[in-house]
């Protein structure tokens, strides 16, 4: 599969290499441009380019940037896209700690409707509920047990089974999140949110969501407490059972 990933940071590297240790064909792009990224791409065998060259003939786009970013990009960016490119959105919004407020979000638009209305096209939600580090370290085989699972929101069933695919390539469950309209259940500090839930777990914690409970605790409870865990600026891997222990209290399934 061709695969363009636009953002190189950790969640857009980790995928980039994962997808490409899977044998898919992968272009990275950044907002600085393809020599930005080369160094990155060449590591792994993937494609320098710029976010255009990313697009161009791939079959899934992942977004990978700051949440707000989207609003940012080139209105042309997909006019030479495939009319059945699936893009996938793996941004969460943080008002007030990363991100300036969006009133639209702020009065209840789920925040990937809100970037499809910036892109112009349809999107699915993914990899968004999923911290990196356990996207690079917890992968099993299809049919383990505690397998971790990733749920996916979008409105085109063909779309939503290549997503589903390429996580369950990656060594993860896919679980469906529903319609796109449907993916505030996948947002920060709901029950489905970056917990390394088994696919079982995941479906209740995305059902059990309660519209507007999420956005209370992280504006409160999480904000505090995200912020004592970085405090003395800790490597990752030694503060991410930490955070799934934080996210799992919030909201106890």
């Amino acid at each position: 599969m061709k695969i363009g990933v636009i953002g190189a940071g950790e969640m857009g590297g980790t995928l980039a290499r994962r997808w490409r240790e899977k044998g898919h064909t992968v272009r990275v792009a950044n907002s600085r441009g393809p020599s930005a990224v080369k160094p990155f791409a060449d590591a792994i065998g993937a494609e320098a380019t710029d976010i255009y060259g990313a697009v161009a003939n791939s079959d899934v786009v992942l977004l990978a940037m700051a949440f707000p970013v989207a609003a940012t990009l080139p209105g042309d960016l997909f006019s030479q896209a495939r009319d059945d490119l699936v893009i996938v959105d793996t941004s969460n919004y943080y008002p007030d700690v990363r991100d300036a407020r969006i009133s639209e979000i702020d009065h209840g638009m789920p925040e990937s409707v809100w970037t499809s209305r910036q892109l112009g096209r349809p999107i699915f939600k993914a990899f968004n509920s999923i911290m990196f580090y356990a996207l690079s370290e917890f992968g099993k085989p299809e049919g383990s047990s505690n397998r971790l699972a990733i749920p996916v929101a979008g409105d085109n069933s063909r779309g939503k089974s290549v997503v589903m695919e390429l996580i369950n390539d990656m060594g993860f469950d896919p679980v469906d999140g529903g319609l796109l309209q449907d993916s505030w259940r996948q947002q920060p500090s709901t029950p489905a949110y970056c917990c390394d839930y088994d696919a079982e777990t995941t479906l209740r914690g995305i059902a059990a969501a309660v519209k507007g409970k999420a956005e209370t605790i992280r504006d409160t409870l999480w904000r505090e407490k995200y912020g004592q865990l970085f405090a003395n600026n800790p490597a990752y891997a030694d503060v991410h059972d930490a955070i799934i222990t934080m996210n799992r209290s919030f909201n106890p399934l």
